[in-house]
This record gives structure tokens, C-alpha cells and sequence, in this order.
């Protein structure tokens, strides 16, 4: 083979992956390609994006975090007030009485199953929507 031929060859190559790496560039980017999929949101920063103003609705947005983040199936008082501290946030009096006020309001219910022998509970799909909304009510 000649470098003539060599060149050529090198040539038509280079011009194909020019051309798979455009058109690699040129496709729209899916939601896990965008963005880090490998590293998980802090209940820190969650609480902060969420922007929860009262400790009911912080006790939400935990319980939320708790089920979409950390894969628990239902929560109980310990957890919500384990997801308090490691937000830094103040751990309310009474967790009992800010998970009953959404369950009040329809966002939260219990659990079909105890956990460690204790009243467990799970968000609604109401208790989602709120979260997700970022708290506002719809009229």
C-alpha cells in the first residue's frame, strides 16, 4: 500500500467519525444524560429547593424525600425526626401532631404495615402533588 493510498484511508476515516460525532452532538439530550443521575440529592437540599414554610409541611417534604429518595416504603416519628437533624432544620415538639395535621388534610396515611412494632405511615398521591407543587394550593 502506498502513503498516497495510506493518507486516503486515514483520510475517509477521519471524515466518518467527524460525522457519527456530529450527529452524537447534533441529538437532543435525555434527562439522564443531562444531568448526574449517580449522585443523590441531600435531604439538606431538598428541603431547600422544596422550600416547605411551616413544620407541617416540612414534615411532608420528608416524608416525600424519604420515600423517593431513600426507598422507605412507609416512615415513622423516628424517621421524620432523623430527616429533621440531618436537614439541620428544628426537630418540632410534636412530630405525632404534625403527621396527624396531614393526615388531616388528606396528604398523608397510614402505612398498610407497622414498622419496629410502631404506626407507620405513607405520603398520598394528594401529599405528592403538594410537595411536588411546592406547597400551593390549588383552588
Amino acid at each position: 500500500m502506498s502513503i498516497e493510498d495510506t493518507l486516503e484511508a486515514i483520510t475517509k476515516q477521519l471524515e466518518n467519525h467527524e460525522k457519527r460525532i456530529s450527529k452524537l452532538e447534533a441529538r437532543p439530550q435525555t434527562e439522564n444524560e443531562s444531568t448526574n443521575t449517580n449522585k443523590k440529592i441531600s435531604i439538606k437540599e431538598y428541603i431547600i429547593a422544596k422550600k416547605p414554610q411551616k413544620d407541617t409541611e416540612k414534615t411532608l417534604a420528608i416524608g416525600h424525600y424519604l420515600e423517593k429518595f431513600e426507598g422507605c416504603s412507609h416512615f415513622i416519628v423516628k424517621d421524620i425526626e432523623a430527616g429533621f437533624r440531618s436537614a439541620k432544620e428544628p426537630v418540632p415538639t410534636n412530630i405525632n401532631d404534625m403527621v396527624n395535621k396531614n393526615i388531616s388534610k388528606g396528604f398523608i396515611m397510614d402505612a398498610k404495615e407497622k414498622k419496629g412494632g410502631k404506626r407507620a405511615w405513607v405520603l398520598t398521591n394528594s401529599g405528592e402533588k403538594c410537595v411536588e407543587d411546592g406547597f400551593e394550593v390549588k383552588k
